[in-house]
């Protein structure tokens, strides 16, 4: 096997073409940075030249001759076999998928060793075509990439032959027992940043990520000059994932009007993704490591198909990449808006990579990896490469730290959630097994004054009772409350405030504080939920029992005005020093009173939920608590 490349336009080169014009067993791949026009004009040249040759073309964003990396140009790569046959075949259908499927019926033998492939990359939804292949065959290797257009992502081509395609694929496939087939690749993308989801797609097409519209997402975190200059910018910035064992990229190829934007390749609802961003001082440390591992130092041939991603971000250092190939055999390809590979018995569409495909035909192959001359070689890392490398470290660096940092988070929380989980099923047995001897107690205290009469001592048990039913009631509430729905049904509003206030008349005396009840109206009709129509009385008249100043009177008052009822709960006591606080979870305004602090918390979260109005005043004289009810319309 040969390989030999040429500019197109030197021709001065092309002279040896005429060497192998009775050769039956040649491949030539065009890689055309020129258009279409120049794309058509070479394969009729070459075809001219070479009549027996199979040639296979596509427009790109750059173009690999050796070490030099061009744009704007055309390379010729034409390759003389002796023991492998080549076919090819093009296919140009609207079905991704199918176009796979129908061009590796076309291709594949039993002795096919590797299938190189194009395919537009306009439309092309490259990861359904390479499913297509693997469907029809997924152990042979393949390779190649999706047709560029240097960039502006509008119109690309292929061509077989003369056949020139602006959509569909076109493929050779290198059929024989001889050949030796090596491939590798190189990502050097990191992903930083938290985790996204994909939220909406369609096939390829992405809508929403965490919650925003594809080019909002990207204008967020890349800013706007980014999101206005997509999808050519964005090919830089892709979004990576774990895919079959390794990170694999998804790269913007289009930007649409309502905001969605098109992938190289397929992503899925709930897929979770991560900006990524090129790493740099990967990039230039296994460059210069020549990092490279080919199994056989005889190779005789590389192809070469790497992103355009990896061109634009390190247009400098970038033909460091081929050294190690060039040293060994002739190097051609293309740099692509996405790249096929195999992997495992899967073909994958990646982007940001550098794919390289190693042919032998020799009988007899020393598999030994290539000899390394890195640390004997004249390049050195310039300032940028080494201020880039400090940089793209800083980021990796950065990135790892809260990787870690996040792992920690992860684990704190779940021991929390764990802690919270354990606590929250305690409290619901406590507060279910207090019940019952509460219900003892009251009951029994009840029967004793029946047959007994009034007892002091029973008094006190049965004041200082009611307040923990009162507590249990809450608890009860503020556990459940979020489970179940509330019935509710007509109140009267006058004749449930005055059974409660008669329910709470010993707590009163006990404090050595009066009740004085009066309302307006006789009866007064809501439409609520009785359970937290309590919560609301109760709290106000235990919280009047325990700041009213002693032998104070507590005023509940109802006035009646139109449709509304106010109930109002006044008395003497010490002014409210943070009235902005008083409703808030936990918040008391003294220590030295019982409680938790979350009665006044209840009310206000009832009270916003049912559309009930409250007030607070509080002076030195005197602080009121006033609710304002709709009334119920029968």
């Amino acid at each position: 096997m040969i390989t030999r490349t040429f500019e197109y336009k030197d021709l001065a080169q092309q002279q040896w073409l005429d060497e192998y014009e009775n050769h039956r067993k040649i491949l030539v791949q065009i890689f055309c940075g020129n258009g279409k026009e120049t794309l058509q004009e070479s394969s009729a040249f070459i075809k001219k030249k070479l009549p027996h040759s199979i040639i296979i073309g596509t427009t790109t964003d750059g173009e690999i001759n050796n070490t030099h990396i061009l744009t704007h140009s055309t390379i010729i790569s034409v390759s003389v076999f002796t023991k492998t046959e080549i076919t090819s075949a093009s296919v140009d259908g609207i079905d991704c998928f199918q176009n796979g499927v129908d061009l590796a019926k076309k291709l594949v033998k039993p002795d096919t060793k590797l299938l190189i492939l194009f395919t537009d990359g306009s439309t092309s939804n490259g990861e359904a075509f390479l499913k297509g292949i693997e469907s029809v065959d997924n152990q042979v290797m393949v390779c190649g990439g999706m047709a560029g257009d240097n960039g502006q992502f509008t119109q690309t081509y292929i061509c077989e032959n003369e056949t020139m395609l602006e959509h569909g694929a076109v493929g050779v496939a290198l059929n024989s027992d001889k050949l030796s087939v090596y491939n590798s690749y190189k990502f050097d993308w990191s992903p930083i940043g938290i985790e996204h989801t994909i939220d909406e797609i369609r096939a390829n097409r992405v809508y929403k990520i965490s919650g925003m519209p594809a080019v909002d997402f990207y204008e967020k975190y890349l800013g706007g000059e980014v999101a206005k200059a997509l999808p050519k910018t964005g090919i830089e910035f892709p979004l990576i994932m774990d895919k079959n064992g390794f990170k694999v990229a998804r790269a913007v190829i289009a930007k649409h009007d309502d905001g969605s934007m098109s992938f190289a390749g397929n992503l899925n609802v709930g897929d979770k993704v991560r900006l990524g961003f090129g790493n740099a001082e990967l990039i230039i440390q296994q460059s210069f490591d020549n990092s490279y591992q080919a199994p056989c130092k005889n190779m005789q041939s590389y192809f070469v198909y790497s992103c355009m991603a990896r061109r634009r971000y390190m247009p400098s250092l970038i033909n460091i990449e081929m050294e190690p190939f060039v040293k060994n055999a002739p190097t051609a390809g293309f740099f692509s808006y996405a790249e096929f590979y195999h992997h495992d018995g899967h073909n994958e569409l990646l982007n940001q990579t550098f794919t390289v495909i190693g042919l032998c035909e020799s009988d007899c192959i020393e598999c030994a990896a290539i000899e390394n001359k890195a640390k004997d070689s004249s390049l050195e890392k310039d300032d940028y490469a080494i201020t880039v490398g400090a940089l793209a470290h800083l980021i990796a660096q950065s990135a790892d730290d809260y990787e870690q940092q996040k792992k920690r988070l992860e684990e704190e929380q779940h021991y929390s959630q764990s802690l919270l989980k354990s606590q929250d099923l305690f409290i619901k047995y406590a507060v279910h097994e207090t019940n019952t001897p509460l219900s003892i107690i009251m009951g029994n205290i009840e029967l004793y004054e029946v047959e007994h009469g009034k007892n002091p001592y029973l008094c006190n048990i049965e004041a200082a009772m009611k307040n923990v039913c009162t507590i249990y009631d809450d608890l009860s509430y503020l556990l459940i409350n979020k489970t179940i729905e509330y019935p509710k049904h007509t109140i009267d509003l006058v004749d449930y405030v005055r059974s409660r206030v008669e329910f709470f008349n010993i707590v009163a005396k006990k404090a050595n504080v009066s009740f004085i009840f009066t309302s307006q109206e006789e009866e007064f009709l809501i439409y609520f939920n009785e359970s937290q129509l309590q919560r609301i009385i109760d709290n106000n008249l235990t919280n009047a029992i325990k700041y009213t100043k002693e032998n104070e009177p507590i005023y509940i008052v109802i006035v009646h005005d139109k449709s509304t009822c106010k109930v109002i709960f006044k008395s003497k006591s010490s002014e409210i020093e943070n009235p902005n606080k008083i409703f808030e979870q936990f918040y008391r305004e003294s220590s030295q009173q019982e409680g938790f602090g979350l009665g006044l918390n209840l009310v206000k979260e009832i009270c916003n939920n049912e559309d009930v109005a409250f007030q607070l005043s509080s002076t030195k004289e005197e602080t009121s608590f006033t609710y304002e009810f709709k009334e119920a319309y029968l």
